[in-house]
């Protein structure tokens, strides 16, 4: 099915409330989901609301949750997310951050209690664009195992990045510190589709192309050991220092069994202008210049971005099966 993108957004707030989600959450998860649909990132899109709506039924994620956020120190913001979704408490720390930042140079928000991430390029970007640079590091149910192991100890653990641009748009990374993200993997699962060999493991250990054998086994970590190692690094800086549980804590983000997961978010965002002047936004915008001046090279970012422009004009297609299961829950 077509549909613009505020059909999808009006949409999806919509089931969400039929649910029992509070209308302001519901908006927030709402235009996370879309966005991410719009940016071509399917699996953090439309096919995560079957899973939402469930832990919301069955009381994992309190839909009735508002996010409450205190300036513990002068350059430390702890948000607690209540064990609702992530995307209210992401977008308290993005309204209160820049003030901070402002005042201090750098500031660091801890969220806890919270739930899946989504796409972090959505909520770093914003950052971006009031001029400063952000990084955001999150854990996620375990799925990878230390390098040497077999067992799942670590999450996908995402990492995300943006800084501004003197005059254009930012420059944005946003990464699954596993090969690929974890949601690329449920979505083959629920098409019934093969996925690479290069992937994950099955329970065993071993190689698979069976994306359901996947999701009982663990994610291959992007660049072998160097991979797990940040990985290890993210779950510090997302869990170990906000008071959040742990990959190995956190139950699964794809069922509503078992408590809530309450993971957490790390954001640390920069005043570019703090250390390196008023110029320091040109600077970044020179070096973006030097790369693009190399055949072949595309500034990251620009492609999720481009997207979710063309989005805003043409709309998105809906997959048959995920449109049954979203109106199959209002």
């Amino acid at each position: 099915m077509h549909m613009t993108l505020v059909e999808a957004e009006a949409l999806v707030q919509s089931v969400f409330e039929a649910n029992g989600v509070l209308p302001a959450t519901a908006r927030s998860v709402a235009l996370a989901l879309v966005q991410a649909e719009a940016a071509g990132q399917s699996g953090h899109g439309l096919r995560r609301v079957p899973a939402y709506v469930s832990q919301v039924r069955t009381g994992k994620v309190d839909g009735q949750a508002t996010p409450s956020a205190e300036r513990v120190r002068p350059g430390v913001l702890s948000v607690d997310a209540a064990f609702g979704f992530a995307y209210p408490a992401l977008d308290l720390a993005v309204a209160e951050l820049p003030a901070i930042v402002r005042e201090q140079g750098i500031a660091f928000a801890a969220i806890h209690r919270s739930h899946h991430a989504g796409v972090m390029a959505l909520t770093v970007e914003r950052l971006a664009d009031a001029g400063l640079v952000a990084m955001m590091f999150a854990n996620a149910p375990a799925a990878m195992a230390p390098w040497g192991g077999r067992l799942p100890l670590f999450g996908t653990n995402p990492i995300a990045f943006a800084a501004p641009l003197q005059g254009g748009e930012p420059l944005v990374v946003d990464l699954a510190l596993s090969k690929v993200a974890r949601g690329k993997v449920m979505e083959a699962s629920q098409k019934g589709a093969a996925i690479p060999d290069d992937w994950a493991f099955d329970a065993e250990g071993n190689p698979t192309t069976d994306a359901k054998a996947a999701m009982k086994g663990t994610m291959a970590p992007s660049g072998g050991a160097k991979g797990a190692a940040l990985a290890l690094m993210v779950e510090v800086l997302a869990a170990g220092l906000t008071g959040a549980h742990f990959s190995y804590q956190a139950s699964s983000l794809f069922d509503d069994k078992g408590a809530p997961p309450a993971l957490g978010q790390a954001i640390i965002a920069i005043d570019p202008s703090a250390a390196a002047g008023s110029g320091a936004a040109q600077r970044l915008a020179d070096l973006a210049g030097e790369m693009s001046r190399q055949e072949g090279v595309r500034l990251p970012g620009r492609r999720g971005r481009g997207l979710r422009s063309e989005a805003r004009i043409s709309g998105i297609v809906i997959e048959d099966d995920v449109m049954d299961a979203i109106s199959a829950l209002a």
